[in-house]
C-alpha cells in the first residue's frame, strides 16, 4: 500500500470515522514544492475548508482540482467516502494547463486505494514520518 503513496507528492487530509476531526497531512516532499510556490498551511487549511463547502472542480470518482494562490497553481484532491482527503499533486497552471486523461485515470485509482486504509495504516505513516500533520481547529 505504501507504494501507491510515492506515485504522486502528496498531502493527506484524514477525516476520524468516529470523532468527525479532520487532520490535515503533508508528506514531505510535496511541502518543498508547495512552499517554493509560496503556498503556505494557512492557504491549504482555507483551501481544505473551500473544497467541503464545494468549491471546487469535481472530476468524478473521488478527484477534485482546486485553485491556489491566486489562481496560479493546482492542487489535485482525492477523497473517497469523506473518511480520507489528500492533497496529491499540485502544478503551477503557467507549466500545465490541466491533467491529462492518464493522470485523471490514476488519480482515481489512488481514490479508491485511499477509501481502503484504516487507521492504523495511516498512523503508521505519521509513525515513519512520511507524513507530517498540519494542525488546525477545524471539525466536520
Amino acid at each position: 500500500m505504501c507504494l501507491l503513496f510515492n506515485l504522486y507528492h502528496s498531502v493527506v487530509c484524514f477525516v476520524g470515522r468516529d470523532v468527525h476531526e479532520i487532520k490535515i497531512i503533508q508528506e514531505l516532499p510535496f511541502c518543498g514544492r508547495r512552499l517554493q510556490g509560496r503556498i503556505g498551511d494557512s492557504e491549504l487549511r482555507d483551501a481544505f475548508g473551500e473544497i467541503l463547502n464545494g468549491q471546487a472542480d469535481n472530476l468524478a470518482g473521488g478527484v477534485w482540482k482546486k485553485r491556489l494562490n491566486e489562481n496560479r497553481h493546482r492542487a489535485v484532491v482525492l477523497a473517497k467516502g469523506r473518511h480520507y482527503w489528500v492533497y496529491q499533486f499540485l502544478f503551477a497552471k503557467q507549466d500545465q494547463s490541466n491533467i491529462s486523461q492518464k493522470e485523471l485515470a490514476a488519480f482515481r485509482a489512488l481514490a479508491k486505494a485511499y477509501d481502503g486504509l484504516d487507521d492504523a495504516q495511516i498512523q503508521q505513516l505519521l509513525d515513519i514520518r512520511e507524513f507530517v500533520e498540519i494542525h488546525h481547529d477545524q471539525k466536520i
